[in-house]
């Protein structure tokens, strides 16, 4: 199946949670379509736990890190 039709099919979906659910069915169909699409990608191994949780820093101590060196 194309992107564009999960697209079509998450978009109608979503329009339909609106029209018949008001605006907080709206939101709650969003929000448990992005952790569906979040847990699909860990499934598929798109994904590792790790991407959350590592720093922002690119630096030098990131590049430290990698060969094996503690920060001090």
């Amino acid at each position: 199946m194309s992107m564009a039709v999960v697209g079509l099919l998450a978009g109608m979906a979503l329009g339909f949670a609106g029209y018949f659910g008001g605006f907080g069915a709206f939101l709650l169909v969003a929000a448990l379509g992005a952790v569906g699409f979040i847990a699909g990608r860990f499934v598929d191994g798109d994904l590792e736990p790790g991407d959350f949780f590592r720093s922002r820093e690119r630096g030098d101590s990131f590049r430290g890190r990698e060969r094996g060196d503690r920060r001090r």
